[in-house]
């Protein structure tokens, strides 16, 4: 039987339920570094839109994203229960899209579940483009996209 060539290689493959920083440094310069060769230019930023405590400037929420290659990514988009239904959802969502213009984005981009906001996002102008089936049974990720 022939020799299995990776065993051969110098290197070590290992899977972790951790993200180190290092790690995530690595990978993300080395993506950065191609991306940049590719297209000639750099554009990427963080973008977040906070809420605070007006007394104690406690962060209660907010949306968090960034923008890259001319799309604006909403990653993570969190209020508490008790700050729902005040309009301050619309606000964060249209200031964080106001911002993606600004920084010259045509389009945007995040996903969803189905048991969180998806028809937040639809009252706002987000289209769903895509649905995957996930855990529990009856649930799935809902990806929707908005021109800008």
């Amino acid at each position: 039987m022939p020799a299995n060539p990776h065993n051969a290689l110098p290197y070590t493959i290992s899977v972790s339920a951790t993200l180190d920083a290092e790690v995530e440094q690595i990978i993300l310069d080395g993506l950065n570094a191609y991306n940049d060769a590719v297209t000639g230019y750099q554009d990427r930023q963080v973008l977040s839109v906070v809420v605070r405590d007006r007394d104690s400037q406690r962060v209660l929420g907010g949306a968090m994203g960034r923008t890259s290659l001319g799309l604006l990514f909403l990653d993570l988009f969190y209020l508490p229960a008790a700050l729902r239904g005040l309009g301050l959802g619309s606000q964060i969502l249209a200031q964080f899209e106001e911002e993606g213009r600004r920084r010259g984005c045509a389009s945007a981009v995040l996903y969803t579940i189905s048991f969180q906001a998806p028809e937040f996002y639809e009252r706002r102008g987000w289209r769903r483009f895509g649905n995957i089936a996930c855990s529990p049974e009856g649930t799935s990720r809902i990806f929707m996209s908005k021109t800008l």
